[in-house]
């Protein structure tokens, strides 16, 4: 064998050596199936990388009432109508970061507030103990500005930690930038219908 062919052969062999695990890797993702087996493609998945997907208010709420609020868990994005359409716009959001913390449904906006106090759940102080009150400022995780929901202890509000958004960290609540929960908080009175998905 010369070295030409030898070094054609092993170059040959390195190539199908490196491509091997990524086509293995991309065969072992299990697609989810239902009730018969049947090939699902995941609620809110249009095949592309952050899973974003457009809302449109009419597919969850009959009108538009006071103002219509969309938290969209799959695509980490909130969506904000006012009371006649003509204001649309989109948040980013952190959302639960485990399914069993997540709570989908209709609710709306009960109560506001700029400096909001925090107080951890039995449920936060069971998974930590070292968790305690804290009052409005820097440290707290409810950031600058809190809606509360009329489900008890679930709430939109801002964070300090800006690196909570765009990913599953909170322990319930819908996060946004300081900046942007502002924004939303002059643009949503209360009474605003509010749907998680």
């Amino acid at each position: 064998m010369s070295i030409k062919h030898s070094r054609r052969l092993f170059l040959a062999t390195a190539s199908a050596a490196l491509v091997t695990p990524a086509l293995l890797r991309a065969q072992s993702v299990e697609t989810p199936v239902d009730e018969l087996d049947v090939p699902q493609t995941p609620q809110g998945v249009r095949r592309n990388a952050s899973s974003f997907q457009y809302q449109q208010w009419q597919d969850h709420f009959d009108t538009l009432g006071v103002a219509t609020v969309v938290a969209d868990t799959t695509s980490r994005a909130l969506h904000y109508w006012n009371s006649d359409g003509s204001d649309y716009r989109v948040f980013a959001t952190s959302v639960p970061r485990r399914e069993d913390l997540t709570k989908r449904g209709y609710t709306k906006i009960v109560r506001k507030r700029v400096g909001p106090d925090w107080t951890p759940t039995a449920n936060m102080i069971a998974e930590n103990p070292d968790l305690s009150y804290m009052p409005p400022g820097p440290g707290n995780p409810l950031g600058t500005h809190a809606m509360y929901l009329s489900w008890p202890a679930y709430l939109i509000h801002g964070t300090h930690d800006t690196r909570k958004i765009g990913r599953r960290s909170s322990s319930g609540c819908i996060g946004l930038y300081n900046e942007q929960i502002a924004q939303l908080f002059e643009l949503c009175p209360v009474g605003t219908q509010v749907r998680v998905i």
